[in-house]
């Protein structure tokens, strides 16, 4: 459990945590350089209960302290926690019980509810709200090049997938999604027990507002990386639905990498009939003809305006096309 941030909410965290209704767990603190009362707090905690030990080390960086902490533990399942959030009393019992009854899962989340409520924005709420939606393997699977579909503080983890993969790693983008795509690539599964078993705190410290490994570039960059080890790999046409922005800004990533990029589709009359970095622009209705060009095409839904996805989903069902295999939405 990183404890980078102010230390009275550590207290709340490891509270939360000792309250668990399974009691066969360890808690590695792990104090990433705190300059505030945060070191006192943990050692406190050590002294009232042998579960907690503190791992103190010089401020590196949140994946430093991730991959201390993962070292230092000795158990199969890894949960995450950070130390300004709060934990349901039956979080790891629902959680390990999950991964216990479905041994192909490798990462297990929950649902999560955003505190204190005044500070919680639209932007977070809606988040929460796609979160929440995605529960099965198979819906976290369809959507997860759209954002990261797990909160990291909130999943558990198989020791043998975060081995298997390298743990935690720094590629220049938000860590907790890159392992996501990683593991996905590599085959795993994810799912979430559908119950809110985490609450997880807004505050505009949070790394995501002031880290820009979290800015929506490198989101992006995440995304076209991991498409082309993944969805897009041995594909010989990719069609981008979406030239604005958004489309315009993956398609650049994409065409860096020599993805095979041979059409836009886009429902603005002013762009039908144009091009995007040199490539025709053309009608949704004009799409079959084009898919049937190739041997193993793919679309990119990339469309960010709210309530695109939906009508994007419903139009290429209609023309027979399935999402995760004929075509993915990354927007």
């Amino acid at each position: 459990m990183p404890c980078f941030n102010v230390a009275n909410t550590v207290d709340e965290a490891i509270s939360s945590l000792l309250k668990q209704t399974r009691s066969d767990f360890e808690i590695v603190a792990v104090d990433d350089g705190s300059t505030d009362a945060t070191g006192e707090h943990l050692a406190d905690w050590t002294k009232h209960d042998p579960r907690v030990s503190v791992l103190s080390l010089p401020h590196g960086g949140i994946i430093e302290a991730l991959n201390a902490g993962i070292s230092t533990c000795n158990a199969p399942f890894i949960a995450r926690m950070d130390a300004d959030d709060r934990a349901h009393p039956k979080r790891l019992e629902k959680q390990i019980s999950f991964l216990e009854s479905h041994p192909n899962v490798a990462v297990v989340g929950c649902l999560v509810e955003g505190f204190p409520v005044g500070e919680v924005g639209e932007g977070f709420r809606l988040y929460m709200e796609w979160l929440n939606r995605l529960v099965t393997s198979e819906e976290i699977a369809r959507e997860i090049f759209i954002e990261s579909p797990l909160v990291h503080p909130s999943v558990i983890i198989r020791r043998t997938w975060l081995e298997r993969v390298g743990g935690y790693q720094d590629l220049g983008w938000p860590e907790d999604y890159d392992l996501w795509l990683r593991m996905y690539v590599a085959g795993a599964r994810f799912a979430k027990v559908p119950q809110v078993l985490l609450y997880w705190r807004e505050h505009k410290a949070r790394l995501t507002r002031t880290d820009d490994r979290y800015s929506d570039e490198n989101l992006l960059r995440a995304k076209a990386h991991y498409l082309l080890q993944g969805p897009l790999k041995d594909r010989n046409a990719v069609i981008v639905w979406g030239a604005g922005r958004m489309g315009r800004r993956i398609s650049k990533l994409l065409l860096q990498d020599e993805a095979p990029l041979v059409a836009f589709v886009d429902i603005d009359p002013t762009k039908i009939g144009r091009t995007r970095r040199g490539l025709p622009i053309i009608p949704p209705d004009k799409l079959v003809g084009w898919w049937r060009r190739s041997d193993h095409p793919i679309v990119l839904a990339a469309v960010a305006s709210r309530g695109a996805r939906s009508l994007i989903r419903d139009r290429l069902t209609g023309m027979g096309l399935v999402e995760g295999s004929d075509w993915w939405s990354v927007a």
